[in-house]
């Protein structure tokens, strides 16, 4: 497969005023994982909406496997998580994944059998009889992940898969995420949680308020990002630590947690002399490391703390 798997080109999409995206084009590669990042309501989930067919675009085009957007016959090569978990709660798991493998062509026999292996790999074998209702929710978004997975889709559409699990289980789909983007097929997901998107994705797009601010692989967005930064953790004296970071002789700007730290030098900045400081004031470091930015760092700087916090009337639709 190759070419795009999808192409969104100058799309927006309004309700009642609100402007939810906004001449937004993407190109998702086939092939590895590609991020739709940005704060809760920038337009990601409308975005995937329009991609699956489910809403249409007020202007713009969307190319599914080079035809517009998603259609009925492309049913069985498209998997798909939305945000809002949807499964029959009085079903038992097993009749439920089931059902839903049937629905994309899949034998009942096969289906069920691959229901079964799936279940099992993802610690549910306890769960197969159950109903749904009975599962937590975490277990549920389990289950409905092995759904989007059960008939071997080429492309996979996940809306914030993570959210709300823990980080055993967010681990656990994170490692069969990886495994089917190293299968050729291809994964595009949408996520507020940049430490995910930097350890998982291929190439990103980064969008806020329905505009598309960052688009390209990580590699390269870092290098345009420029900047030389320096990650640190504190082993005693963190208050001390925050006295130095804000001297904008050393530090032109600090993404400070307490017990960590992501600063970037102030322009002519020399990392030894920051260490020869903190070293100075008595702070402890368990680490001192030259690093590229980080994902989370290029983030607030493009998209902002008041669009990284919009307040809800502009997360409506979105």
């Amino acid at each position: 497969m190759n070419g795009s798997v999808v192409k969104v080109e100058r799309v927006t999409k309004r309700y009642s005023g609100h402007t939810a995206v906004d001449g937004l084009s993407l190109d998702v590669p086939a092939g590895g994982i590609f991020g739709l990042l940005g704060p809760n309501g920038a337009g990601k989930s409308t975005t995937i909406r329009m991609i699956m067919n489910i809403i249409t675009p007020d202007e713009g085009k969307i190319a599914v496997f080079g035809r517009e957007s998603a259609s009925r016959d492309m049913s069985d090569k498209i998997g798909f998580l939305p945000e809002e978990r949807g499964l029959y709660k009085k079903m038992k798991v097993v009749d439920q994944l089931t059902f839903l493998a049937e629905a994309k062509g899949i034998h009942r026999a096969v289906a069920r059998k691959k229901a079964v292996t799936w279940l099992e790999r993802l610690g549910l074998t306890d769960w197969t009889m159950k109903k749904v209702e009975d599962l937590s929710k975490g277990m549920q978004q389990k289950v409905q992940f092995i759904g989007t997975l059960l008939h071997d889709p080429d492309l996979i559409i996940l809306d914030e898969p993570f959210s709300g699990l823990d980080p055993v289980n967010s681990q656990v789909m994170k490692d069969v995420v990886v495994e089917v983007a190293r299968q050729g097929r291809t994964v595009l997901f949408s996520t507020h949680i940049m430490e995910q998107a930097e350890r998982m994705c291929d190439r990103i797009v980064i969008i806020a308020r329905g505009q598309k601010l960052v688009d390209g692989t990580l590699s390269e967005i870092k290098r345009e990002f420029g900047g030389r930064h320096v990650a640190l953790t504190f082993t005693r004296n963190a208050d001390r630590a925050a006295r130095v970071l804000a001297d904008r002789t050393l530090v032109a700007k600090a993404d400070d947690s307490g017990a960590t730290a992501e600063a970037e030098l102030a322009p002519g900045g020399d990392p030894e002399r920051l260490l020869r400081t903190l070293i100075q004031e008595d702070v402890g470091l368990s680490r001192f490391e030259v690093v590229e930015p980080s994902l989370h760092s290029i983030f607030i700087a493009k998209v902002g703390t008041e669009a990284a916090t919009a307040p809800a009337k502009e997360l409506v639709h979105a």
